[in-house]
């Protein structure tokens, strides 16, 4: 029988039951393909109302925005052709064919890409960070690679890995720049539009409405991405879906030839015309890729997949046909580029296109807000910035997060730009350099990545660097033109959010430094615990530590100045891990240190992970971890003392009473410090006596909390 079996199935007959199995498996392996496209397609219709706002909505506000004087119709194709070359390169090539590409873990922005390259390289600047996040030092090292030039420069230079931080932070400070002018000059432009119809709704009112609706569009953040995106999707869908209907109509009435335009030879007679004037004008066309970055940084709250297809599919044809629809529109209308939108919407459906823009000008706001929320908790994980509430509103999506805190910063200073500068062109001058510089930046810091951390051909990397390093940085020099005309604004945030991350920086630098020259080890310990004026009392303490090598100098400060530690000790770190929900069995892990009950426990949760009201008390899990981590791991057991004893004796400490140590440290900042210690150590303390706790919420009774306080020499 095996025999005929065999045969067959070398004479290419299979076995009906190996037939029916691999039916099985490519149906389900069909299913689950089918099933993935439907979600990355679902992602991209709700990614229409999160990440590409600002982006598709940039027509209400890029012809008004131009400083056009007596335009001809050359004028109007040039200034199309540069827009959909802008388009293509920055937002086709750039973006959705390469950047994509570079997230870390599932997150983008300019943070992201200095992380990642910190992962596969020694650049970063905070050694307890370094350590943990290299690449090299775990899995490379089972696959050795050999560095680049560059990347041993990068390496040995610290002014060079200062100043690529420096780039990284001046990126996100310049996206959340972006975060507060987006809502401001979209809002403002929909609002300004019902001027048109009545001439007599004063400035004044433009701007008390449009103020009331962005504290209305702050508010509902704190249900998250994902309700905001469903509530929001339909509106932009609508708008993008409408205008370049309204273009196609446009062009078929006004220039249907208006795709000759698509030739650069228009660009370069643009330009050959307007000399300097059109120069000054790409301060005005740079307005078209605004939010393109935002595809980047909202990454995490989506996936690379379903941003690609909203883009290619939509995003992108909408604003080619609504731009050409407009351009048609103004060479028949020379003068009418002040309000090149509404004016070129036929009158019939002019107020349910308001109302849409309306809605969608309100919606465009939300891809920088959501960016905003993700790149401050990227700073906030990777600790350049000062602890502040993050709420991850999916259990699903780790990048899915909001900040109350940033949240209402945001709304009041979007508020304050609509009221303090009223006029939607120097809120455009304002924006036009945020726009730029961010994705400047970006080229630089992906042109990094693809050498160290893909190893492009450096003739590849070049292409890249040389071509977006050309476009965007004549983008740069033009826009530059304006910052006396409301350019300030965006230097004037970045300058103080900088200030701000380079300050909690420098404070944590010099706390680390402190504790690893400072730390207690075991040795040192015993030593203490020897002395005859040192008693063991009764009890359970958990000592919390942020320091996984070694114990925190607090604790000789404690044992020095109380002259006692209790029977069982457990000092405990508190670790975050970028995944949902960490296992039971993982969650809490002990290891003895080699002195009679003194333990060691890290405590790992998840984004996701949250306390149940009726799961046991926090030091109900620890002490059934540590029993049952006794019972079963006898690495580490000291001579002369059973288990049963060590269990007896911690039964004993806790029954006496518990009590949770943790430490509060500041520097002392001394006469003979210098003047940089005195200004930045002192802002990080007035950061740090203001931020979130880097402690959870544990429920733990005031009674049994017990804080230390220790001062740092600075």
């Amino acid at each position: 029988m095996d025999l005929e079996m065999n045969a067959s199935s070398h004479n290419g007959a299979i076995p009906a039951d190996l037939s029916l199995s691999d039916t099985i498996l490519d149906s389900n392996r069909h299913a689950n393909k089918n099933g993935a496209v439907w979600k990355d397609v679902l992602l991209a219709y709700k990614s229409l109302g999160v990440v590409f706002g600002g982006l598709v909505t940039s027509p209400l506000y890029v012809y008004p925005s131009m400083n056009l004087s007596s335009p001809t119709e050359a004028d109007y194709l040039g200034i199309y052709s540069i827009m959909f070359w802008t388009l293509t390169m920055i937002g086709v090539v750039k973006y959705v064919c390469i950047v994509l590409n570079a997230d870390d873990h599932g997150e983008g922005g300019t943070l992201a890409l200095y992380s990642l390259l910190c992962r596969h390289a020694d650049i970063g600047i905070l050694s307890s960070r370094n350590a943990n996040t290299r690449v090299r030092n775990g899995q490379s090292n089972l696959n050795p690679r050999k560095q680049g030039k560059l990347e041993k420069f990068l390496e040995r230079s610290i002014f060079a890995r200062r100043m690529l931080l420096f780039i990284a932070v001046l990126g996100m400070c310049m996206l959340i720049g972006d975060g507060i002018l987006t809502p401001a000059i979209s809002v403002l432009s929909a609002i300004d539009g019902i001027r048109v119809p009545f001439p007599t709704f004063g400035k004044v009112a433009v701007e008390a409405l449009s103020a009331a609706i962005l504290i209305a569009l702050f508010l509902p953040q704190k249900f998250g991405t994902s309700r905001v995106s469903f509530m929001f999707a339909p509106i932009m869908a609508s708008w993008t879906f409408t205008t370049p209907m309204i273009g196609i109509y446009s062009i078929l009435r006004y220039y249907p030839q208006i795709y000759k335009a698509v030739s650069p030879h228009y660009i370069v007679s643009f330009f050959l015309r307007n000399g300097r004037l059109g120069w000054q004008l790409l301060g005005g066309t740079v307005l078209c890729i605004t939010g393109a970055e935002a595809m980047f940084a909202d990454l995490g709250h989506f996936n690379r997949r379903s941003i690609q297809i909203a883009f290619l599919f939509t995003i992108y044809p909408s604003l080619i046909l609504t731009y050409a629809g407009q351009t048609a529109y103004l060479i028949k209308n020379l003068n009418d580029f002040g309000d090149g939108f509404y004016k070129f919407v036929p009158k019939p459906v002019y107020w349910p296109m308001f109302v849409i823009a309306t809605l969608a000008a309100i919606v465009a706001s939300q891809s920088l807000i959501s960016a905003s929320f993700s790149v401050i908790k990227q700073a906030v994980v990777l600790d350049y910035f000062p602890r502040v509430k993050v709420v991850h509103t999916s259990q699903d999506k780790e990048g899915q997060v909001y900040s109350p805190e940033i949240n209402y910063i945001l709304m009041f200073l979007c508020v304050a730009v609509v009221l303090g500068f009223g006029d939607g062109k120097d809120i455009g001058n304002a924006f036009g350099i945020v726009v730029i510089l961010v994705m400047f930046i970006t080229t630089i810091l992906m042109t990094l990545v693809m050498i160290i951390v893909w190893r492009t051909r450096l003739l590849f990397a070049g292409l890249y660097f040389v071509a977006f390093f050309i476009l965007e940085g004549t983008y740069v020099s033009a826009v530059m033109t304006k910052f006396v005309e409301g350019g300030w604004l965006p230097f004037a945030v970045s300058i103080v959010l900088a200030f701000i991350m380079f300050g909690w920086y420098y404070g944590r630098q010099k706390k680390f430094e402190y504790e690893m020259t400072n730390k207690v080890t075991l040795e040192c310990l015993s030593s203490l615990l020897s002395r005859p004026d040192v008693q063991r009392v009764p009890g359970l303490c958990i000592f919390y530590t942020n320091i996984q090598d070694g114990l925190t100098p607090i604790l000789g400060h404690y044992i020095h100045n109380m002259k006692s530690l209790h029977k069982v000790t457990i000092f405990t770190t508190l670790r975050y891990l970028l995944v949902a929900k960490v296992a039971p069995n993982e969650r809490i892990i002990f290891r003895r240190l080699g002195i009679k009950g003194i333990y060691g426990c890290v405590i790992q949760y998840g984004y996701a992970d949250l306390r149940n009201p009726e799961d046991d008390d926090f030091v109900t899990q620890v002490t059934c971890s540590l029993r049952n981590h006794l019972e079963s791991n006898y690495e580490g057991q000291l001579e002369g003392c059973s288990v049963q004893q060590e269990i007896l004796q911690l039964e004993e400490a806790k029954s006496v009473g518990v009590v949770h140590v943790r430490g509060k440290t500041r520097f002392y900042i001394g006469k003979d410090s210098g003047w940089s210690d005195k200004v930045l150590l002192g802002f990080y303390e007035f950061l740090h006596s203001n931020c979130r706790s880097a402690l959870p919420a544990l429920e733990i009774p005031l009674l049994e909390s017990l804080e230390i306080g220790m001062l740092y020499k600075a």
